[in-house]
């Protein structure tokens, strides 16, 4: 079967980049949305050169141009919205309902991807303010997308490992400490941190099978199901060097987010970073891996990074199911 066509829209961001790099990879024949914006960003505009000369097309269109977006799409089977969500600088999810309205009009997109890759809205009704935004206006593009009856797949990737692994999860960073940490509540609940270039490779892998077609895929590699405290231990005995842990109340932490506010969408709270056990079991199997279960990290003179952790992913699904678990 001839591989879909698969436009990404937002191509250049920090998911989208990785997107369209994995949709080439697995060879699909790739689009990307080139704003006319876009020319005024010389990193951006060399990235899409970039992608071009890897076999990329660019279709010229503007969000707020109907007409040239309806035409972008005509010229797809997918459509992969990586539009900035949770972000340092902006946030432009709604955005995305110009896009479905041109996908309505094309009706020839069989599966739309929108812009979420965290965790998923529809179990968020307890995430706090500022980070509450970014799920409402996810599941207000969900409702959307259920009113104009359009195919689609939700990816649920919870925490990024880039943005919560390196900093043991610490908020006002990206760097890893060096003498202290802030261990956020007891430190003992779970999060599931997953790579962002897997993210992308399982993102493309779902768009022309039949099992994720409106379905919700969780991505949980089992050996990434960790606590601030364990991410902590395994940082220490990479390092070779023991931090001293400063405990964070839940009144300080709430009180840092307000902080915040406008700097980064925090989401997760002192009680839950992100809940395990959302998959379901199911009984198809792909014959489908991507890393063998080993460590990497940058081996750096100043600092190490622990970016990737040890994973066993299996990519299975029921179509009974309205989710589709990858262990």
């Amino acid at each position: 079967m001839e591989k879909s066509r698969v436009l990404v829209v937002g191509g250049t961001g920090y998911i989208g980049r990785r997107i369209v790099k994995a949709s080439l990879a697995q060879g699909h024949k790739t689009y990307l949305l080139m704003r006319p914006e876009i020319g005024l960003d010389i990193d951006k505009l060399q990235m899409l050169l970039s992608f071009k000369a890897q076999g990329a097309r660019l279709l010229e269109a503007s969000l707020d141009d109907h007409r040239g977006l309806v035409a972008a799409v005509k010229q797809v089977d997918v459509v992969v919205s990586a539009m900035s969500g949770v972000h340092f600088r902006s946030h432009n999810l709604h955005l995305q309902l110009k896009l479905l309205e041109a996908i309505k009009e094309a009706g020839n997109v069989k599966r739309f991807l929108p812009s979420e890759f965290g965790m998923d809205p529809a179990r968020m009704g307890h995430a706090l303010e500022p980070g509450r935004i970014t799920f409402d206006e996810k599941m207000e593009i969900r409702r959307a997308i259920k009113e104009g009856n359009i195919p689609h797949t939700y990816i649920s990737a919870n925490c990024f490992a880039a943005y919560f692994v390196p900093n043991l999860c610490q908020m006002r960073t990206l760097l890893p400490p060096k003498e202290k940490v802030h261990v956020y509540g007891d430190g003992n609940v779970k999060a599931i941190f997953v790579d962002e270039d897997d993210i992308a490779a399982y993102t493309i892998k779902c768009v022309d099978d039949p099992l994720a077609l409106n379905k919700t895929i969780y991505l949980r590699p089992q050996e990434n199901i960790l606590s601030q405290n364990e991410l902590i231990a395994k940082w220490e005995k990479l390092s070779g060097k023991v931090l001293k842990k400063i405990p964070i109340p839940s009144d300080e932490f709430l009180a840092s987010m307000k902080e915040m506010m406008g700097k980064k969408r925090l989401l997760y709270s002192t009680q839950r970073f992100s809940t395990p056990g959302w998959t379901s079991t199911c009984n198809a199997i792909y014959n489908y891996k991507l890393y063998e279960p080993e460590l990497y990290f940058l081996n750096d003179t100043s600092t190490q990074f622990p970016w990737r952790f040890p994973r066993k992913m299996v990519f299975h699904g029921n179509g009974n199911e309205d989710s589709i678990g990858l262990q």
